[in-house]
């Protein structure tokens, strides 16, 4: 992350390591006058240094702005140092400290516009470092060791809980969520990961677990996110708010209020104290490792800080690592920097033995896991807007090998509870293809692309429209495929009816090759499909072969000219999933539209 640091034989290069291993520092010279600025302090307080003056007239004045859930006890030990008069090299220390969330603070600092009104910055998670940086022309920070920790956890209301099992049965993040999200559904919130170090860190060791079990983990994680993205607050305080206070039928049976979220053990702490009887949480720590939120002491734009403000920095990044210090960050829920805790403190956020709350904390994931997990949540849970093409020719009929159904019907099957995975603002429309469908035309539209939430005519709404209209799907008896007219035509739509902001895509589904003979080329169709493409307004083509008789290679050559990609299906049964993966594909190569 560009920090200054002495060697350390234990540092991995370009990944951040667990805060006990990590020594990060401003620099040697700072270091230096570190030790100039202490042993000034320490005199002071010995009586060998006589200051006459009054605090007020001899003050330095130091802002700090910290993340809202370190703010408070921060304050705590600004407050009793000014009461202590405790001082920097013979001047008095004033500390005022804000509290603003983390990634407010990391997007002024990137764009760097205005010169910042503090000198210090204290964000929960040195993740947010990075994003300060942007393209490296914003305000420069300088971060240093950890002031303190707190684990990410999945808490639940004790009903919930112990439904899991809890405190005996302990889970791998992977387990642990899916048995939340199975069938007997726990309502789960979490913080917008783009906003919440919190979200994002529990997100990514969402996905390393469900990477450790195999299979097709992207797919699991992306539907992980779209249930997380059903009942997502903007922020970490926001999903404490959302929890239910007690065990009344109004506070459990209110569908706003959830029974569980991923938030830090500090989070519980802080709720805990507040709610009453069978109103506070249990925690869950996953026996593969929890994440730690870091709390890094930074300092901002060093070089333009007097050597009074240095001085007074770095004596108050001293002070909030004295034991008084540490003392009052666990009366408000913290653990040390180290990760270290004691049992009371855990035993007040709500875990119990034998959770594995006291094993150390996963290794923290590098930039580029955080960026490509920040990027698969941005695509899966940003509003989609999709046209979906489904081959109607007359193969449509055959049997599925092992099943008493045609592909038609287990086609619409899995359309239909593909569905459900979307949300009222997300767009859908339908078409259908096959040889001289409608007169000279291979395809029909049946659907409009609108949003799923909108009224229908004649009532209910679109989702329900679209969904009998999935239902109603047949084969048309003779019908050959026209693939490549239909490809045509519908892109031209999608494309023409492009709306910014959202992930635009067009999904065709079939089981053949094109057998219209009289209709476009395939390198006509290639040839208009460049001409079509356009990287300020991307419709990528996601293609699924269905079948044996399909031709990938041929779907995934024509979709790859729109930043698509082709796919293949044994059974129709999986193409739920693999809109998803696609979807996410799409996204994760950098085509998904801007917001």
């Amino acid at each position: 992350m560009g920090r200054h640091s002495l060697p350390d034989s234990h540092a991995a290069e370009g990944r951040r390591g667990h805060p006990s291993t990590r020594r990060r520092t401003v620099a040697i010279a700072t270091l230096l006058v570190l030790a100039v600025a202490t042993g000034t302090a320490v005199a002071a307080k010995g009586g060998l240094l006589s200051f006459s003056e009054s605090c007020e007239d001899s003050a330095v004045r130091l802002s700090v702005v910290a993340s809202p859930d370190i703010a408070p006890a921060v304050r705590s030990i600004a407050e009793q140092a000014r009461a202590d008069e405790v001082k920097a090299d013979g001047h008095c220390l004033v500390v005022e400290v804000l509290a603003r969330d983390a990634h407010k603070v990391a997007e002024a600092l990137a764009a760097g516009d205005t010169e910042p009104d503090f000198q210090v910055w204290l964000p929960d998670s040195d993740l947010w470092l990075e994003r300060a940086k942007g393209l490296g022309e914003g305000i420069p920070v300088s971060p240093s060791d950890s002031v303190a920790s707190s684990p990410v956890a999945l808490a639940m209301v004790p009903s919930a809980s112990r439904a899991l099992g809890w405190p005996r049965k302990t889970y791998t993040w992977a387990e642990l969520v899916a048995g939340a999200l199975g069938s007997d559904r726990v309502r789960l919130g979490a913080a917008d990961p783009a906003r919440s170090a919190t979200g994002l860190l529990a997100l990514a060791g969402i996905g390393a677990s469900s990477a450790r079990q195999g299979g097709d983990s992207d797919t699991r994680v992306a539907q992980t996110a779209k249930v997380l993205a059903e009942r997502m607050s903007d922020g970490d305080t926001q999903v404490l708010e959302t929890l239910a206070r007690s065990t009344s039928g109004a506070e459990e049976g209110n569908p706003k209020r959830n029974q569980a979220a991923l938030i830090s053990e500090q989070a519980a702490f802080t709720h805990n104290a507040e709610a009453t009887g069978a109103g506070k949480l249990d925690l869950f720590y996953p026996e593969d490792g929890t994440p730690l939120l870091d709390y890094p002491y930074t300092l901002v734009n060093e070089a333009r800080l007097s050597t009074a403000e240095s001085r007074a920095a770095l004596r108050f990044m001293n002070l909030l690592g004295d034991r008084d210090a540490q003392a009052t960050f666990a009366e408000h829920g913290f653990r040390a920097g180290d990760g270290s805790a004691e049992d009371s403190l855990v035993a007040a956020a709500g875990g119990r033995k034998p959770q594995p709350y006291a094993e150390p904390a996963v290794e923290a994931p590098s930039d580029e896991e955080l960026q490509e997990t920040l990027r698969m949540w941005t695509i899966t849970v940003q509003s989609a807007r999709l046209t979906t093409v489904v081959d109607a020719s007359g193969s449509m009929a055959t049997l599925v090998p092992g099943r008493n159904q045609s592909r038609m019907n287990v086609t619409k099957e899995s359309l239909i509870q593909a569905l459900d995975q979307f949300t009222p603002d997300d767009e859908i429309g339908l078409w259908k293809f096959a040889t001289t469908l409608d007169g000279e035309k291979d395809y029909r539209r049946l659907m409009e692309t609108k949003r799923l939430g909108d009224p229908a005519a004649g009532g209910g709404t679109h989702r329900e429209k679209l969904t009998a209209a999935f239902a109603a799907l047949q084969p048309v008896p003779g019908g050959a495929t026209g693939l490549y007219d239909t490809t045509l035509a519908s892109y031209k739509e999608a494309r023409s009816t492009y709306v910014k902001g959202k992930f635009n895509a067009l999904v065709i589904l079939t089981d053949g090759s094109n057998q219209d003979t009289d209709g476009i080329s395939r390198s006509g169709l290639v040839t208009e499909l460049k001409k079509l493409v356009d990287p300020e307004r991307p419709v990528p083509v996601i293609a699924i072969a269905v079948g044996p008789d399909a031709d990938r290679d041929e779907v995934a050559e024509i979709a790859r000219i729109t930043g698509g990609d082709g796919y293949e299906v044994s059974d129709p049964a999986e193409i739920q999933a693999v809109i998803l993966q696609a979807i996410m594909a799409a996204g994760q190569n950098g085509r998904a539209a801007e917001e």
